[in-house]
């Protein structure tokens, strides 16, 4: 008995954070001038280009024990990842070169000569928020937070747990400036984080800074998904993507999103041209169940071409067990979608995990 009970907490717990329904509730962000932007609502926020869907921890259980579709094993697939050991001494130092690397997930440290940026940092084992039950790492962060240079920005693209991990902010502490969508400072405040090392910005409102003579501007961009930690505070702060300029070179971060033809289209016409963007192409089956939060890899290939992005980097995919489809199957349907919209290899690149690259700085010419 024990043992199903145990069992059952666990898919229990897995459920509510692979849809990011358990503690630590925000107070709604809410505008009350007659210029409210079409996002916001009475008491919190909203997609304007999707119908209102309540995908929850029931709806998720009716979904996987009633529909009959079949969940692939992910874990027989981890000896077939990617995987290289990302040393972390060519990090440290000002980069003559943007250089990106994927510590897995929605994790990458982006940097250009002085500056370091970090994206939706999650280095536990578990995306979770306790440490018994919850989605289990298939293989760990290419870097530990000790292993890390110095971080000068961390943006986060919304509350889910495998987006926004209490462990990995409190380690890396109040030396970066932390950008984050609208509702969600009062959560880094609790979490013991300065006010004034957090930055709360609606849907293309943005910072600007000068670090060591560099400019170094973060807009916070539209994206599709949704919020929640617990079964209360659904939809109370907001989910968005990140344009981070570094000295003219663009790197656009989506976080989590489903596909639309109106937001990403917007990017390159109110900014600058993506110089790199980095996409989400796993956890998107089934489609019945994550279509409007989650993209697919052909709509991935959709939102490159939208962006106009030079290049793009796949993420998303091959860390947490979150959805049905295989652990390698995002990358196989990859290949057919830009095969399919004629998109080479270079321009939409898979990375190993732990793999890093340079980009020069003309790679991006018009």
């Amino acid at each position: 008995m024990r043992h199903w009970m145990k069992i059952s907490l666990g898919l229990l717990v897995l459920a509510l954070v692979s849809f990011g329904l358990m503690s630590g509730c925000s107070t709604p962000a809410v505008r009350t001038d007659t210029q409210r932007p079409a996002h916001h609502t009475d008491d919190g926020f909203q997609n304007p280009h999707l119908p209102p869907f309540d995908k929850n921890v029931f709806s998720y259980w009716r979904m996987r024990l009633f529909d009959g579709y079949e969940w692939a094993d992910q874990s027989a697939e981890v000896d077939q990842l990617p995987i290289v050991t990302l040393d972390p001494e060519p990090l440290r130092g000002p980069q003559s070169k943007l250089q990106i690397s994927w510590l897995g997930h929605a994790s990458f440290l982006v940097q250009y000569h002085d500056v370091n940026v970090l994206t939706d940092p999650i280095f536990s084992r578990r995306a979770s928020p306790v440490n018994f039950a919850g989605p289990v790492r298939h293989v760990p962060a290419a870097l530990q937070v000790d292993e890390l240079p110095r971080i000068d920005y961390v943006v986060i693209s919304h509350n889910h747990y495998e987006h926004l991990d209490i462990r990995s902010i409190q380690a890396l502490g109040n030396e970066p400036m932390y950008l984050v969508p609208l509702g969600l400072k009062s959560w880094f405040e609790r979490a013991g984080i300065s006010s004034d090392r957090v930055r709360e910005l609606d849907w293309w409102e943005f910072e600007a800074f000068e670090h060591n003579a560099q400019s170094v501007t973060i807009t916070a961009t539209p994206s599709q998904h949704w919020s929640a930690r617990t079964l209360f505070d659904r939809n109370h702060s907001l989910w968005a993507a990140w344009h981070i300029d570094l000295d003219g070179h663009s790197v656009w971060f989506a976080g989590d999103t489903g596909y639309n033809t109106h937001q990403f289209r917007a990017v390159p016409a109110r900014l600058n041209r993506v110089s790199v963007a980095l996409l989400p192409i796993g956890a998107y089956e089934p489609r019945s169940f994550m279509k409007e939060q989650h993209v697919n890899p052909e709509e991935a290939v959709l939102m490159h071409q939208d962006l106009r992005a030079c290049q793009s980097i796949a993420m998303h995919w091959g860390t947490f067990p979150l959805s049905a489809e295989g652990l390698l199957q995002p990358v196989h349907a990859l290949r057919e979608a830009k095969e399919l919209h004629q998109v080479s290899s270079d321009e939409f690149q898979v990375f190993a995990i732990g793999e890093r690259r340079q980009y020069a700085d003309d790679f991006c010419q018009s």
